[in-house]
């Protein structure tokens, strides 16, 4: 059983096949975020300590992340985003960059260990991203496309999946610390992405025993009932072995996907979680009917 270890400074959190599937919050992103990206450039961080409270208040296991603001200087904004965060929440966080100095940027203020967002399995990125994760004890996800782009092969993608797994290895950092994104596809474009999908996540982790996750709204891009599609994709992927994913957990539709999955999974023990989340409550004048009725059968009985 792989076991992908995480933690804040005050909390630990596994990411596994056993395990209830984890919940990456995804708002904490400025792309296609106007306000957010002009805030976070002027070194305003109120939304981004809004949502980091949302998110937690919804259900979230960890939070992404990310300050790719364009001509911004993203180390900085990245930093102080991700000491803001773990001031608000002890969740444990994934550190979302396409630049490596603001990866280290993030990952040397860091309390704890970190989720690192992400590595590819071109060469250059492999170099300058594998080391890091290594200096700083992380865990990263790897993403499954190299120099040649995203293939719609996903033997192709498994093949560049393979490759990051025996890479990370090579630099000291263990298998149960890759996780792997299999790249979801759009599948209004691509009609068999979901299940190219699935049989790649059943692949990896049958084979490569490795943990999974992915952007999962990218697969409902451009159809309508968008978090309809999301929750049923979602479903399936976890049925499938997919242990983590990058999602809003604000759109209850999507949340009560993950979790009847975990209690059709096995992996929400006697219901617990479901029942906590869904349980009716109890009308104030049907307790105190009902207290009254077993009042009366005791003083019957007696």
């Amino acid at each position: 059983m792989t076991e992908t270890r995480v933690s804040s400074a005050t909390r630990d959190w596994v990411i596994g096949f056993e395990r209830p599937f984890t919940i990456i919050g995804e708002r904490i992103n400025p792309t296609n975020r106007k306000k957010l990206a002009a805030e976070m450039a002027a070194g305003d961080y109120r939304t981004v300590a809004a949502d980091t409270q949302a998110q937690v208040a919804a259900g979230a296991h960890m939070l992404d992340v990310n300050a790719g603001v364009p001509l911004a200087d993203e180390p900085k904004i990245l930093a102080d985003c991700v000491r803001l965060v773990q001031s608000l929440t002890d969740l444990p966080l994934s550190i979302d960059s396409s630049i490596v100095a603001a990866l280290e940027a993030g990952l040397a203020v860091y309390q704890g260990k970190a989720l690192v967002n992400s590595v590819t399995g071109e060469e250059e990125r492999l170099e300058s991203v594998l080391p890091l994760v290594r200096k700083y004890g992380a865990a990263v996800i790897g993403i499954s496309n190299d120099e040649t782009g995203i293939s719609e092969d996903p033997d192709i993608r498994f093949a560049v999946a393979k490759k990051i797994v025996e890479r990370a290895e090579d630099h000291g950092i263990p298998r149960q610390d890759v996780v792997i994104d299999p790249l979801v596809m759009p599948v209004g474009a691509l009609n068999d992405a979901g299940r190219k999908v699935l049989y790649l996540v059943r692949r990896l982790r049958e084979e490569l025993k490795v943990n999974t996750s992915c952007g999962a709204s990218n697969f409902s891009f451009g159809l309508p009932n968008r978090h309809g599609l999301n929750a049923s994709f979602l479903a399936m992927a976890i049925g499938a072995g997919m242990t983590s994913a990058i999602v809003n957990p604000l759109h209850a539709e999507e949340m009560t996907a993950i979790m009847g999955a975990d209690v059709v999974a096995g992996n929400d023990p006697h219901c617990a979680r479901w029942i906590r989340k869904f349980r009716e409550p109890v009308a104030e004048g049907a307790a105190a009917g009902a207290r009254g009725d077993r009042e009366r059968r005791r003083r019957t009985a007696s």
